[in-house]
């Protein structure tokens, strides 16, 4: 089995070929799009092997999926196919200047949303390192929910480390109390977690990077990670360490979609080469940055040769 494996819904994306309101657009361009393919894309770009676990729709957009999984060599063993239920998409609007695009997705009811528990019973943890979960999936449903609980449960009781990213998808939950709840809950099963700060204000209800951490060591985890935009990132340890670290400078922003998935890429193969935690956060920071240059999701996420070039230009 891979080292890494991830577990979430990978989508069709549609994005608008001109700044126009979505309902006005006429023309759109293919990619493929979700939190947890942009954390395997980036991870094998970078030499990892990583496993994806999840379920799409006997469509050609689910083909479509499958087949960019294992051109961009990811494995996608672990990744059903549902003949009952369709794969989730999106569409998305052309940024202008910078800002957030909107997003419209098509996934209640997706062959996703019916991924059960029982599914991850087959999983060979044969070389498997590390898990890496968002909070996405449990928005969908709650036999997702219970699977990525189950999967990060299982992981820990193998010795495997897990990294959480709470991703909040407000829109996606009818209840912020308990969207708050169960995010919560599936970080305390995480070693490492990666909040933002505005996430971190939702979730406990301060944007004080420290006060964040706390929190969540207080859940249980070992390392806390949290980025605060362009300043980088502030990281904090069970055994005392705290630090700030720095972000990197970025001239014209495209599309920040894809930022937070690229700094976790960044910080999680790090962390599997044996680099330090500031060493990690620093690779989270320039991949970060890398994601936003270009429109889609993954398609700024860095070789190993382009990351070194841009962590050390003049």
């Amino acid at each position: 089995m891979a080292e890494v494996l991830t577990f979430g819904e990978p989508m069709s994306l549609m994005v608008a070929d001109e700044v126009k309101p979505l309902k006005d657009v006429e023309h759109f361009t293919r990619y493929v799009c979700g939190a947890e393919v942009n954390f395997s894309v980036g991870l094998s770009r970078l030499g990892h092997s990583v496993a994806y676990v999840s379920r799409v729709g006997k469509d050609p957009f689910g083909e479509h999926i499958r087949d960019f999984l294992a051109d961009n060599q990811i494995d996608n063993r672990l990744v059903a196919v549902d003949e009952a239920y369709l794969t989730g998409m999106q569409l998305k609007a052309k940024a202008a200047e910078g800002e957030d695009p909107l997003v419209v997705n098509f996934r209640k009811n997706s062959a996703f949303s019916h991924f059960r528990p029982e599914d991850i019973d087959g999983i060979d943890w044969t070389g498997v390192r590390h898990v890496h979960v968002t909070g996405i999936s449990a928005a969908l449903s709650e036999s997702c929910r219970e699977a990525a609980a189950k999967l990060m449960d299982m992981a820990k009781a193998k010795g495997v480390r897990v990294s959480f990213d709470p991703n909040l998808r407000p829109a996606l939950w009818p209840d912020k109390k308990e969207m708050v709840r169960v995010i919560n809950a599936l970080a305390a099963k995480a070693d490492i977690v990666l909040p933002g700060v505005g996430e971190g204000e939702t979730l406990m209800g301060s944007r004080d990077p420290e006060k964040i951490a706390d929190f969540y060591f207080g859940q249980g985890s070992k390392a806390v990670v949290v980025k605060v935009g362009a300043k980088g990132s502030f990281v904090k340890t069970s055994d005392g360490e705290s630090f700030q670290s720095p972000g990197f400078h970025v001239e014209h922003v495209v599309d920040t979609v894809g930022a937070g998935d690229g700094f976790a890429v960044g910080t999680i193969s790090a962390l599997l080469e044996g680099l330090s935690l500031k060493e990690a956060a620093r690779r989270g920071a320039a991949i970060g940055a890398l994601a936003i240059m270009v429109a889609g999701d993954n398609e700024g996420l860095p070789t190993r040769e382009k990351l070194e070039a841009f962590m050390h230009k003049d």
